[in-house]
């Protein structure tokens, strides 16, 4: 068996995902809700629906706006509305995650900055709230401090 070649990048050091050809089901899925995501945000997506819709209403008097008529329209955007549901939250929850990183590295990498802010999001509720209240006070205490200077600056 031939020996791997062990690469330095930081790439490398990431796991590749199993399952053949590197395609894992979450893979796939990724891949999946983020291209339907993006292509349901688009201009085309919603003329497609709208042609849909359409096509549906102009069916009615052929079916004699059946009951059954009315069913594949309500079955239909049921169905498509509970499968995008879970591939746009998929979006949204990997969107959040890359938006946390990047404002982690910023939080880290900035002199002065309480690192303790860049994992805020796995604090308890209890912990959120008094951190909240805490910068709230700082906030109101730099802005009388900023008022006060005020009227000595525009004296000059």
């Amino acid at each position: 068996m031939p020996k791997r070649e062990s690469k330095t990048s930081a790439a490398a050091a990431t796991p590749l995902p199993r399952g053949e050809n590197n395609k894992s089901w979450s893979h796939v899925f990724s891949q999946l809700a983020n291209g339907t995501s993006n292509f349901a945000g688009k201009p085309q997506a919603f003329m497609i629906a709208l042609m849909i819709v359409l096509i549906w209403a102009a069916s009615g008097p052929f079916f004699g706006y059946s009951d059954t008529w009315q069913l594949v329209i309500n079955t239909s955007t049921t169905i498509v509305t509970f499968l995008m549901v879970f591939l746009i939250q998929h979006t949204q929850n990997r969107d959040t995650l890359a938006l946390q990183l990047k404002l982690t590295e910023l939080i880290i990498a900035f002199k002065g900055a309480e690192n303790r802010i860049a994992t805020i999001e796995d604090m308890e509720e209890d912990d959120l709230e008094r951190l909240h209240e805490d910068y709230r006070q700082r906030a109101e205490q730099t802005l009388a401090q900023l008022q006060r200077r005020r009227p000595a600056t525009q004296a000059n």
